[in-house]
């Protein structure tokens, strides 16, 4: 996605004031949601006012508004801006009265969006669907039997994969269009508050393959929600809010990167020192800034037990709610990130170190200063020897230009060790993989969104790598994983896996495959979603449990301390027993 926006950027910048007024001349008229700007200022909505309502009658209508935006054909079309219809059936609804009165008003909503054809689709073949519509709902919540006759009729409505505010990127993903950000609502009035859930919500319930993954019941978030996104008091509370709410869906790939009022809040300003959790202990493991880090007093191993005061426990009780990701592990790695962040200019840390403990205070630096570098990127060489009959490839800074010259090197030796600690830098999967395999090998399935039926999920076949190949490394291939083997990283994995002598080693990676695609808040809020399921061609997961390793080998503390590297030792051991 950031690639295909950078290249039509340049190519805009290429043409001149006459070509642009030429193409806006023959471009497509806008759609009538184009047009509407009524609520362009604000919602006009209270919180007092839609607090009046109540909660389960909000999520009723919240279910129906986003149903109506991805099955109602009008809304395909772009005949309506459907965030103001939301705010116009909001202003009526809280007038409404009784609940019947609620109901028969949401009917002659569904009327006036117009006819349209139905059309019983035909049932997938078996064993093709990989995630099923959750539209239970509809029989289910109460309404009388006209609404939920209305409701089934949309349902059955004639739709085409032509859709104004959902469409298929060229990888299959969902392409969330026409999504407004409101950019200049720093902190959106309480219809736009509403609607930020709402529109996520929906979002989730339609086209994130994983919605059968998320620990509890979607469908109880929404109610659970509304309260919270109405009583947000300020900026930072609607975006922690938010935060929160993308937490629950379990997922790697979704957090909000790049807010500054967020950054504010977790600390514009760090310590020198890396912290990873090691045996359940924040552990610091190296130094963001040699000189500094050592000027800090802590030690490779040492363990911090309390930050200006509170328990480590505590900051992870705490921290929990506004960490996205999809397994625990992966949760402790972002929030070992941000345990030393602050905006003071000193930390006050409790360590122990063996069998001693002690107090230090830290200096912090701006990050402007100090730029944190990721930790599934470090700098090392992509291609070295340990030994002579031993190699090692690290695709955090490996590119397919290098491999004429590498892979001889690989084919010669014995052992070959390929470090996944980390998110390549360039895809191996199509290159490397032809010098690993004797045959094609099948790795990898996807399941991608139906865009006619919202809320079903496809499997497509399965993909396969490698070719027919005499010549391939015969060795034993040893493949190291954690916590920071993450998307790309996970993917690579698999297709390494199917290599005829591998052992993968290591912990639980971060659970988050396959492509991503972006979601938009009022007040300009951006976070992602993993936006097309990734499963090992028999349908086995991926998401959520990541890539189980053969050997599970984690770090420990007294290797930290030594500075030893205990899972390469791992390897290497392996590769030294399969003589």
């Amino acid at each position: 996605m950031k690639q295909l926006i950078v290249v039509a950027f340049v190519l805009v910048s290429n043409f001149s004031f006459s070509q642009i007024t030429a193409s806006k001349t023959l471009a497509k008229p806008l759609a009538k949601a184009e047009d509407d700007q009524e609520f362009d200022s604000g919602s006009t909505l209270t919180r007092e006012q839609l607090q009046k309502i109540p909660g389960n009658e909000l999520a009723e209508l919240g279910k129906i508004w986003g149903f109506l935006k991805y099955h109602h054909p009008a809304v395909a079309r772009g005949q309506y801006n459907w965030d103001y219809e939301l705010f116009r059936i909001l202003i009526k609804y809280r007038e409404a009265g009784s609940k019947p009165a609620k109901q028969a008003l949401l009917l002659s909503w569904i009327d006036s969006l117009g006819p349209f054809e139905e059309q019983k689709y035909t049932e997938t073949q078996r064993g093709q669907i990989a995630l099923h519509p959750d539209l239970n709902w509809i029989q289910s919540s109460g309404f009388h039997d006209k609404l939920k006759s209305r409701l089934t009729a949309v349902k059955n409505a004639e739709r085409t994969g032509e859709h104004y505010y959902i469409g298929n990127t060229e990888e299959e993903n969902p392409e969330f269009k026409n999504e407004n950000p409101y950019e200049a609502m720093h902190y959106p009035d309480a219809g736009f508050r509403l609607l930020a859930l709402f529109r996520y919500w929906n979002t989730i319930q339609y086209y994130f393959p994983y919605r059968n993954l998320i620990d509890g019941n979607w469908n109880d978030v929404l109610p659970e929600f509304i309260p919270k996104f109405l009583n947000a008091p300020d900026e930072i509370q609607y975006k922690l809010t938010a935060l929160k709410l993308i937490a629950r869906i379990n997922d790697t790939h979704a957090d909000m990167q790049g807010d500054p009022v967020l950054n504010n809040y977790f600390g514009d300003r760090n310590a020198a020192v890396d912290v990873s959790f090691v045996e359940n202990e924040a552990v610091v493991t190296g130094y963001y800034h040699k000189v500094l880090g050592a000027k800090s007093g802590l030690k490779k191993g040492d363990i911090l037990q309390k930050i200006n005061g509170t328990a480590v426990t505590e900051i992870i009780r705490g921290s929990l709610p506004v960490t996205p990701a999809s397994n625990y592990p992966t949760q402790l790695r972002k929030i070992a990130a941000r345990l030393l962040r602050t905006n003071d200019s000193l930390i006050v840390v409790d360590y122990q170190r063996g069998h001693e403990t002690g107090r230090l205070t830290l200096k912090s630096y701006d990050l402007k200063t100090m730029p944190v570098p990721r930790k599934n990127q470090r700098k090392d060489t992509c291609f070295r020897m340990i030994r002579p009959d031993i190699s090692y490839l690290y695709p955090g800074s490996f590119k397919n230009r290098y491999l004429p010259k590498i892979t001889p090197e690989i084919l010669k030796s014995r052992g070959l060790i390929i470090d996944l600690r980390c998110y390549p830098s360039d895809d191996l999967v199509d290159t490397f993989s032809n010098s690993l395999l004797p045959a094609p090998r099948k790795f990898v399935k996807y399941s991608v969104a139906k865009l006619t039926e919202p809320g079903l999920f496809e499997f497509a076949s399965p993909i396969e790598i490698g070719a027919d190949n005499a010549d391939y490394f015969k060795g034993q291939v040893v493949i190291l994983i954690n916590e920071l083997t993450q998307s790309a990283a996970e993917y690579t994995a698999m297709a390494f896996r199917t290599a005829p002598k591998v052992k993968v080693i290591g912990s639980t990676t971060a659970g988050a495959d396959g492509n991503t695609s972006p979601i938009y808040f009022p007040g300009n809020l951006m976070t992602y979603i993993s936006a097309v399921g990734v499963f090992y061609p028999d349908g086995r997961q991926t998401q959520r449990v990541g890539i189980i390793p053969d050997i599970r080998i984690t770090p420990t503390i007294q290797g930290i301390t030594e500075d030893r590297d205990e899972l390469m030792e791992k390897a290497i051991e392996i590769i030294d027993g399969s003589r």
